[in-house]
């Protein structure tokens, strides 16, 4: 067995840290890293997302575009990586979950948007140690012209008037998700190409804009400045590996957040993995507060 301590002796700083924050930290303000990554299928890419956990053991991983119907969901598979889930899944597109480690608590499940009767399963939000997570699978809007456009800004102003209302209720609110909106010229690799666009339509990025004016901040913009920063690159042409991508994964944040708000990173390695996702996970790390 371990040695015993020396009477009086004081025990290491881990331990009491660990313990300060068991009975001091009140709920909400423990370190916490969120996460967002479209899997582009959870069927194909559960194996993936297993292993990227193992190697990043995070609080909280908001995953989009499950494509797999809500009973099928693998929750034995997520148990024994040690989380919970909580996920809002239809067949063959849409779906969304916010898995959760062991824990951290995970309360008030809210599937869908309050008062938006919409067929395609887009959004889910929960409580974790606090924090309103809000997991969101924007609506891609196919090209100008189609009627998937005009049903994407519809959306929008559903998800603007949702978000409000939790922002006036949570100080501690992160948005996370698939965007579907890269929110300015920098975040695609071809601005001229992608001009007026979907994903870099004006409408989108007004829409985007005033999600942050609700007091949101872009949280990788908190730290890095530079151009060609993606978190999805299409399966063709090499474009990864050639670097043409654009950013429209985001984790949006308040600013009580901002303030705990240590780093916030694209993680590019499961997108050379085999058989990957065509985005990539964005990580937000949060420090704890005495």
């Amino acid at each position: 067995g371990a040695p015993a301590a020396k009477a009086g002796a004081r025990p290491g700083a881990a331990a009491l840290f660990a313990d300060r924050n068991r009975r001091r930290l009140p709920a909400g303000r423990i370190a916490m890293r969120l996460a967002t990554w479209n899997v582009n299928s959870l069927k194909v890419r559960l194996p993936q997302v297993l292993q990227w956990l193992a190697d990043n053991p995070i609080e909280v991983l908001c995953l989009q575009e499950l494509k797999m119907d809500h009973p099928v969901f693998p929750l034995a598979e997520i148990e024994a990586a040690g989380y919970q889930a909580a996920w809002f899944g239809q067949k063959t597109y849409n779906g969304v979950a916010i898995l959760v480690k062991n824990g951290c608590s995970l309360t008030d499940v809210v599937a869908g948007m309050p008062g938006y009767d919409d067929e395609q399963r887009r959004v889910i939000a929960a409580s974790v140690d606090g924090v309103r997570v809000m997991c969101a699978y924007f609506v891609n809007g196919e090209a100008v012209d189609s009627p998937k456009y005009q049903y994407k800004l519809q959306w929008l102003a559903q998800l603007e008037a949702y978000v409000a209302r939790e922002v006036a209720q949570h100080a501690d609110f992160a948005l996370l998700g698939d965007y579907n909106i890269a929110p300015e010229d920098r975040d695609v690799y071809d601005a001229a190409a992608w001009q007026e666009q979907v994903l870099c339509t004006t409408p989108e990025r007004e829409s985007f804009k005033r999600l942050i004016g609700m007091g949101l901040s872009d949280s990788f913009r908190l730290f890095n400045q530079e151009e060609k920063q993606f978190s999805w690159w299409d399966y063709r042409a090499m474009a990864f590996r050639r670097n043409l991508g654009v950013r429209i994964d985001h984790i949006l944040i308040t600013d009580s957040l901002k303030a705990r708000a240590t780093a916030c990173i694209i993680d590019k390695v499961p997108r050379k993995w085999e058989r990957p996702s065509d985005h990539t996970p964005v990580v937000l790390t949060l420090r704890g507060v005495v």
